[in-house]
């Protein structure tokens, strides 16, 4: 019996080089340092798109410049790179964004940079370390491992963070892509008083984010008062940094995590704070701007559908990410829509075929 060469036989191989290296998940921070990302295409303003002026270098406070803020660490890696992709290719001015990555003072800062710089040399973009001690001692247990990662909690501090030069960022978690152009979102108007800006929810029960023991003091439940208080994704805001400052909401808000370590007055992570310091005073932006939620409910990651209405950032906060479950073999429909910004390459697979093809 004529036995095939591996060679001619590589159609039947593959398939199962690929199965077997698919069924392990590419998220994990202990193999992340592996993954390889393909280079990204380069992206041109538009004819019509305003000159921007670097007297003092990056970053700068041309107000036709926007500037976006990202948390970076080797987890969601994945997913930033997604995203920023998605941010790039539906811009008409994407050579007027200065991106903001904020990483952990603990993590590979310049890993991280370099991986971002190869598969997007052309980006401007600074990385900024954030001293996770700074949180570490505030952080409660919440009802997800993942929601007490300190970077969860850089956002708080972003004023502080990026340059006094920077006066509004538009913030993105990393589990989300853009369909639109994110020049949009920014111009978001915040008016007088107004810090931030992001789509509410107001049909949610609000009450559900807190504990019985903030509820039944007057003292604590009369912080909203007056307010219209509705629950608000922190995963994507636009946020005047000048007004931040001038207010220091990052002490309002580490004052309530101070109150938590006391008495437990909240369960869900970083976003109680927010809800606690600027639900009820936030400028309103279109629901199609944080189609949230597509990773499912924190417990068991269900697939879920899109909200009614149009669509221009679809985000897949809860439990299950999409490259995860599209390595597991396990997508939910919605996760096709995030497939093609998906940078990761892996080279071992072609390193595996052309060993085999030696043979």
């Amino acid at each position: 019996m004529m036995i095939p060469s591996l060679a001619s036989s590589w159609h039947y191989i593959l398939p199962l080089l690929l199965a077997i290296i698919f069924s392990f998940p590419a998220t994990n921070a202990t193999n992340t340092a592996t993954l390889r990302f393909r280079e990204a295409p380069q992206f041109y303003n538009s004819p019509n798109c305003p000159s921007i002026h670097y007297d003092h270098g990056f970053p700068n406070s041309d107000v036709n410049a926007v500037h976006v803020a990202m948390t970076l660490d080797a987890a969601y890696l994945r997913g930033s790179m997604a995203a920023i992709l998605s941010v790039l290719q539906h811009s008409s001015c994407p050579e007027n964004i200065d991106f903001h990555f904020i990483a952990s003072a603990s993590a590979d800062a310049n890993h991280l940079k370099l991986t971002i710089a190869q598969s997007f040399p052309y980006l401007r973009f600074q990385v900024y370390r954030f001293d996770d001690t700074t949180v570490a001692g505030l952080i409660s247990t919440s009802i997800r491992a993942a929601l007490d990662c300190p970077l969860n909690y850089a956002r708080n501090y972003l004023a502080n963070l990026l340059p006094t030069s920077v006066r509004k960022v538009v913030y993105l978690d990393s589990d989300l892509v853009l369909v639109d152009d994110i020049a949009k979102l920014a111009a978001t108007p915040l008016g007088d008083r107004a810090v931030l800006a992001a789509p509410e929810y107001c049909n949610a029960n609000f009450s559900f984010y807190f504990t019985p023991t903030f509820w039944s003091s007057p003292s604590l439940s009369l912080t909203f008062a007056g307010r219209n208080a509705c629950y608000f994704n922190t995963g994507v805001m636009v946020i005047d940094l000048d007004k931040w400052r001038a207010e220091d909401c990052t002490t309002k808000i580490v004052e309530w995590m101070e109150l938590q370590k006391r008495m437990r007055i909240y369960e869900l992570g970083s976003l109680p704070p927010f809800l606690l310091v600027f639900a009820g005073n936030i400028a309103p932006v279109d629901h199609r701007w944080n189609q949230h939620g597509l990773g499912g409910d924190n417990f068991r990651g269900l697939c879920r559908d899109l909200h009614p209405g149009p669509v221009s950032l679809l985000h897949w906060s809860g439990k299950g990410k999409p490259w995860a479950r599209l390595d597991a073999n396990r997508p939910c429909p919605l996760d096709a829509l995030w497939a093609p910004y998906d940078l990761l390459q892996t080279p071992y697979i072609f390193n595996e075929r052309k060993q085999l093809k030696d043979q």
